[in-house]
């Protein structure tokens, strides 16, 4: 056991509460949803970037890769001055969704380099211009930029020409679950010195104007200077005064050039300036931007004292030289309080080896392969960086804040309105903590698979939450995200469940009792889904945009437009991968460690399967052929009219590829286990002699296997002809989302009056349809793309030899776990460096193939252009993309098999 997992085995035991502090601070705040109290809802517009630095938020805070406390109480973060910027850099820029040409996009060179799931250790890198921020460039150049039309990227203008920038280091170790040593590095990478202001941060999130008690601190709380001669003049230090059971805690700082100043302020909004009313007080949020760049000495406060100080270090450094900040932060009480300590390099070593050998550890292993190793512990330490607290609490939010005016009275119709029983302040893994810095639930689900390997104990606890009742509707529905809790998700909550507790047993500690607890609020949710998404009862689902976005050919989550009744493949095929999901899991709670048999679970799992078998006979036969088109051999979406007729929506998309997800080997043994669950099963198959021929079975040596699968033989065999056709959906780095057919001749279809189409875009999006920060129409996703894989291996796992694939470069056919393993090294391959030097996934931007300083920092994004590699969309989603740490660690052990199952 590494010293991490026994940190994180203490923390389980509440023995040390090592994850109280993390990088739980969002890169954005501003333009959020919950900081939003307009009459229309607009976000982006109500609450500017340009208000960031003025203006005190509700919900949350954000800072610069800095840190808090899990009840985002006292914050720690970063600001520089270049000497030239208009602003200091306090917090990310980005374009809002309306600015930027395919939405909302942040501009800004930032990579989160390592962490740890206590963060004992985390590191983080900033790349911040010597000369003045392009902001004004990056807004009108994107402005001038259409759909079709590449993104503007900061990169782009030239900035970084000559290595004219700094590289700034933020690093973490922690001494003790409170005590956290604090390294800024900040190198001058260009051929002259250059000059810096370094501002250390620390202030209280302003939870005491609105009065509520929820937020832990209703009194104002206030940082100000010790007073204890000799001992300020070696190491200025911040005493905090007691903020509940928060404590005293103090902010030490050592250079080795001293030369500093204190600033303190108060985190309030500037009134005079954004609203033209009184503020409170002189000193408000905005002062150290006010007193740095326009030396107005009055803003800020002489006394000493506010909710918000900093350290100032104004520094110029030669040509390739460093300047270094260490810092302390600590509980007051600590007999050592008033330093940065002796011990400090010390720490800072160990706990860098230990993240090493943590690392390490859960693979792969860096000394056999070095280069996979690096991507796959960026992959885990963006997935880390990128927990964050979120705070909302929608029944406050919509009626206004106390202390605060009324909203306008338009806003009754505001979003979310159906959801006042959602309260949110907890800590939560985001998909993005800029261009997403909030909660996505299907998202979520997926970034707990390679958090299993990591932190199995957070993975529980996050798909947990969101089935409480502060999350989960009364109703039965998993709020989507943000911006429309309304909307709908794929089910995926289920396999997450499973497959976090799969990768404990297989360390021989499965929690029964979680997915026991799982399994219970899944029951509602699917309920739900079958009440509101199959409301004729025929085992068809119609789910929306099922977050594929714009794959369709019209908005599929409002189809008014088409005057009859959508039927959706992949809305179908995701309820059959929800009734397997939970069909394994009812079997795997019938089965009782000690050999006994849970009844209750075992007429759960009856239940399922049959629901199951009554799904695929709709998607392969209702009405003659259901979803199936025998002439194409595809499944599609379909429209179904009053007067019985039906349409086919016949593009070769990720939607009709889905049903190969809902696969499931079932073997004798485990039926043996179950008697009465084999005893119902196997009536069934006799008496339902129409539906049992969705159920494949093998004799082998005496017993039967069988294979539950939506797709029989000779439809899978089909489905995979086009899934290995290079010019369908194939491409040299993983599965596109739409086939490429689709390039030269795009789908259409008439309705209304109006010609529709869907072509095929490697790329971003060429229209604006949801947000138009997305695409779904060719690109490589990982989320799909890896339970595709997991799908592939279960084949194989039952069809073996008897069902093969042929690829375009391979003489003779291979197996299916052969494809897998294909699919999953052209994944991996977006990462990794080519002959030339260049990761694909970085577009051909030059720096990363050659530069030192650039080459070994690797950005996992959104999605990812199928012909080129390049990655497309949010270019932080560590999130769903952090699976290639997965796919990484299976492709060194090579056991695919333990990928698919326990």
């Amino acid at each position: 056991m590494t010293a991490e997992h026994e940190r994180l085995a203490a923390e389980e035991r509440r023995e040390a509460d090592w994850k109280r502090w993390g990088p739980y601070l969002s890169e954005r705040q501003w333009a959020t949803v919950r900081e939003d109290y307009s009459a229309n809802g607009d976000s982006w517009r109500y609450f500017p970037h340009e208000h960031s630095r003025s203006r005190a938020y509700r919900w949350g805070e954000d800072g610069l890769l800095g840190i808090t406390d899990r009840q985002c109480r006292l914050c720690f973060s970063f600001a520089l001055w270049n000497g030239v910027d208009p602003i200091l850099k306090e917090r990310l820029f980005g374009l809002t969704g309306p600015e930027g040409n395919h939405g909302e996009d942040v501009k800004e060179c930032y990579y989160y380099l390592d962490a740890v799931p206590t963060y004992s250790y985390a590191k983080a890198l900033y790349k911040y211009p010597h000369t003045a921020f392009p902001y004004a460039e990056l807004i009108a150049e994107n402005a001038k930029r259409g759909y079709g039309e590449r993104e503007f990227e900061l990169t782009d203008t030239g900035i970084f020409d000559e290595n004219r920038y700094f590289d700034v280091v933020a690093e973490y170790a922690k001494a003790g679950p409170n005590d956290i040593l604090i390294r800024l590095t900040v190198h001058n990478r260009g051929p002259d010195a250059a000059s810096i202001d370094i501002l250390p941060t620390l202030w209280f999130r302003n939870t005491w104007e609105w009065d509520c008690d929820h937020e832990g601190c209703s009194t104002r709380p206030f940082i100000t200077q010790t007073q204890e001669g000799d001992f300020l003049a070696c190491h200025e230090g911040v005493s905090l005064e007691t903020h509940r059971d928060l404590g005293r805690y103090r902010l030490s700082q050592r250079t080795d050039e001293g030369g500093e100043e204190k600033l303190f302020t108060n985190n309030t909004t500037n009134r005079e300036l954004l609203f033209n009313q009184p503020s409170e007080t002189p000193w408000r949020k905005d002062a150290f931007h006010r007193y740095v760049i326009g030396g107005e000495t009055e803003a800020v406060n002489p006394q000493g004292n506010g909710t918000k100080a900093a350290f100032r270090f104004s520094r110029t450094i030669a040509a390739g030289g460093s300047a270094v900040v260490e810092l302390r932060l600590r509980p007051d009480e600590n007999s050592e309080a008033g330093s940065v300590g002796d011990d400090f390099g010390k720490i800072f070593a160990q706990r860098i080896a230990e993240a090493e050998e943590f690392h390490a550890s859960i693979g792969p292993d860096p000394a056999k392969d070095s280069e996979d190793a690096t991507i796959a512990r960026q992959a885990r330490a963006g997935l880390l960086w990128s927990n964050q607290f979120y705070h909302y609490v929608v029944k406050d939010w919509q009626k206004g804040d106390p202390g605060s005016p009324p909203p306008p009275a338009d806003r009754v119709n505001v979003r979310n309105r159906d959801w006042k029983n959602l309260y949110a302040r907890d800590i939560l893994s985001m998909p993005d903590k800029w261009e997403y810095p909030w909660f996505a639930a299907w998202d979520a689900a997926f970034h707990m698979i390679p958090y299993a390997q990591m932190d199995p104990a957070f993975a529980k606890k996050q798909l947990l939450l969101y089935l409480r009742e502060w999350y989960l509707h009364p109703n039965g529905q998993i709020p989507a995200y943000e911006f429309n809790f309304s909307d709908v998700n794929p089910p995926v909550h289920a396999w997450a469940a499973r497959r976090v507790f799969e990768v404990e047993a297989a360390g021989g500690n499965g929690d029964r009792l979680f997915l026991e607890r799982v399994f219970q609020k899944l029951l509602l949710n699917f309920n739900w889904w079958v009440n509101r998404k199959d409301t004729d009862g025929e085992n068809l689902f119609a789910g929306g945009f099922l977050g594929l976005d714009n794959i369709g050919v019209f908005d599929r989550s409002h189809p008014q437009m088409i005057q009859g009744k959508l039927e959706q493949a992949d809305a179908t095929a995701w309820m059959a991968f929800y009734c397997l999901n939970m069909l394994e899991i009812s079997i795997i709670l019938a089965c009782e460690p000690d050999g006994t048999v849970n009844t209750a679970y075992e007429d759960m799992a009856s239940k399922f399967f049959e629901h199951f078998v009554q799904i695929v006979e709709a998607i392969n036969h209702l009405g003659g052929s259901g979803l199936w088109d025998e002439e194409d051999g595809f499944y599609y979406d379909q429209i179904s009219y009053a007067d019985g007729k039906s349409c086919r929506l016949k593009t070769r998309s990720l939607v009709g590829l889905l049903p190969l997800i809902a696969a499931m080997p079932l073997s004798t043994k485990t039926l043996d286990r179950l008697p009465g669950f084999k005893n119902r099963f196997e009536w069934f198959l006799r008496y339902h002699k129409d539906l049992s021929r969705h159920v494949a079975q093998e004799q082998q040596e005496g017993h039967t296997d069988y294979l539950l699968a939506m797709a029989p033989r000779n439809r899978l065999q089909r489905i995979l002809n086009y899934l290995t056709d290079e010019d369908e959906f194939l491409s040299p780095h993983g599965i596109r989302s739409l086939s490429r057919r689709y390039e030269s001749e795009p789908f259409r279809f008439t309705v209304g009056g109006k010609t529709l189409d869907v072509g095929y875009l490697p790329g971003e999006s060429d229209s604006g349809l949801f947000g138009g920060n997305s695409n779904w129409r060719g690109p490589i996703w990982f989320s799909t793309s890896f339970l595709l894989i997991e799908a592939l291996l279960r084949y194989d796992e039952y069809y073996g030899d008897a069902v093969l694939a042929t690829l375009p470069e391979n003489d003779s056919p291979i197996r299916l776990k052969a494809l897998a393993i294909q699919v999953a090294s052209r994944m991996a391959d977006l990462f990794r460096p080519g002959p030339d030097g260049a990761r694909p996934c970085h577009g051909g931007h030059q720096p990363y193939a050659e530069d030192p300083h650039w080459k070994d920092l690797v950005l996992f994004y959104e999605y990812f252009d199928p012909e080129s590699g390049r990655g497309c969309g949010a270019s932080h989603q560590t999130g769903w993309t952090s699976l290639v740490a997965t796919l990484l660690r299976k492709l060194h052990e090579d056991s695919y098999t333990e990928f698919s199952k326990v």
